[in-house]
């Protein structure tokens, strides 16, 4: 049976919106990991788009707590 003219169409979409998201998905781990590891880029951020570490964020990202006291304000 010969393929649908859409049908190649919907493949090459697919792969596009596969790659997007996996685009996606490194860009979203790069942040998070810039963020994680530097406090000057964190504060970077923070001064740029404040509603990144807005309310709890800002307290999760900080580097000034310990592990007692985000236990603590986890639970």
């Amino acid at each position: 049976m010969p393929p649908k003219p859409l049908e190649p169409l919907a493949k090459k979409l697919m792969k596009g919106v596969i790659a997007l998201e996996l685009l996606a998905v490194v860009g979203v781990y790069g942040l998070f990991h810039m963020m994680n590891n530097s406090r000057d880029f964190r504060s970077t951020m923070n001064r740029r788009c404040p509603s990144i570490l807005e309310g709890q964020h800002e307290f999760l990202w900080s580097a000034t707590c310990n592990e007692q006291s985000l236990y603590i304000y986890l639970f």
